[in-house]
């Protein structure tokens, strides 16, 4: 990408696009689109192929997504399914019809399956049972990265496919009916540090393992990916490690400066036992995470309290 290039960014105002905003803007690139909600609306074909017509974006980074935790997912599966194969769907056939030079597609590493071999290889896709709890979300990112597939296969587009680790960051949802668990711990622990509350109950045993990966730092790799990664193979993004929920728990009570007592609801939904991704395919690339977790949740934090 040249300074000057027309960079689409879908999905600008959410946690991972609007992170890919600063990245550009902190690079040099000036000529960007960002349009809101309300100015461009995804689910609607018609005004997703007038705005690639009219706007003629060169390159194309297609972070809009329906997201949320585990309540979400259970609750709202046709959402989570439909919502993501429209905007998906809408997104990467305009960029290809209307000449886009790439396209980058952000997965998520719920399409790999339940029981798959740990660290999770890219090779994993496809291999196993999902987990149930995320299964709609991960069955239309699944969708998402056989289109840019088969586009790329039948008529040589260049659309690429990252699958990102669990990504947190400045502008997170904190909402606790729909938030993922980082954001979710924040909350919880800042609200029973106010109201002096004795406890602090967590959903599920504590014991699965995740991996989490600063927003600012999936940024960088979207940029570097677009500059570096032709394939249409997807390629994993993380920082190759994990934590217990027990231990990031303990992490975000100390940040927020809670000073009570952690209990912890198994008769919750656990998830995936462990989710972390292998990473080598990037690395050999070049590229690796700057953000240590325990910086990146302090810099959440403060971003909490600043959106009050």
């Amino acid at each position: 990408m040249d300074l000057s290039s027309k960079i689409f960014v879908a999905g600008s105002r959410g946690l991972v696009g609007s992170a890919i905003t600063r990245a550009l803007e902190a690079r040099g690139h000036t000529n960007l689109l960002t349009p809101n909600r309300g100015e461009l609306d995804l689910f609607d074909r018609e005004s997703v192929d007038r705005f690639f017509r009219d706007e003629r974006p060169e390159y194309v980074f297609l972070a809009a997504a329906k997201v949320g935790g585990i309540n979400a997912n259970n609750l709202y599966p046709v959402e989570f399914l439909r919502d993501n194969l429209w905007i998906e769907l809408n997104v990467i056939d305009a960029a290809f019809k209307h000449e886009a030079k790439k396209l980058v597609f952000l997965g998520s590493t719920c399409i790999y399956p339940k029981l798959a071999p740990q660290p999770l290889e890219e090779s994993s896709l496809l291999t196993g049972s999902l987990e149930p709890t995320n299964e709609a979300y991960a069955i239309a990112k699944i969708a998402g990265i056989k289109l840019c597939q088969a586009y790329s296969k039948q008529y040589g587009f260049r659309a690429v496919s990252l699958m990102p680790t669990n990504i947190y960051g400045p502008g997170d949802n904190f909402d606790l009916k729909s938030s993922h668990v980082l954001p979710a711990l924040i909350r919880k622990f800042y609200e029973a540090k106010v109201n002096e509350s004795a406890t602090v109950t967590i959903w599920g045993s504590g014991t699965p393992r995740r991996e989490f990966l600063y927003s600012d730092d999936l940024a960088d790799a979207c940029l570097f990916i677009m500059d570096h990664y032709e394939d249409p193979e997807i390629i994993n993004v993380g920082c190759g490690e994990d934590i217990p929920i027990s231990e990031l728990a303990c992490l975000v009570s100390k940040v927020v400066g809670y000073e009570g007592s952690i209990v912890y609801d198994s008769s919750m939904p656990d998830g995936t036992p462990r989710k972390l991704v292998a990473c080598e395919k990037l690395h050999s690339l070049g590229w690796h995470h700057k953000v240590s977790l325990e910086e990146g949740i302090g810099r959440t934090y403060q971003s909490f309290l600043q959106q009050g």
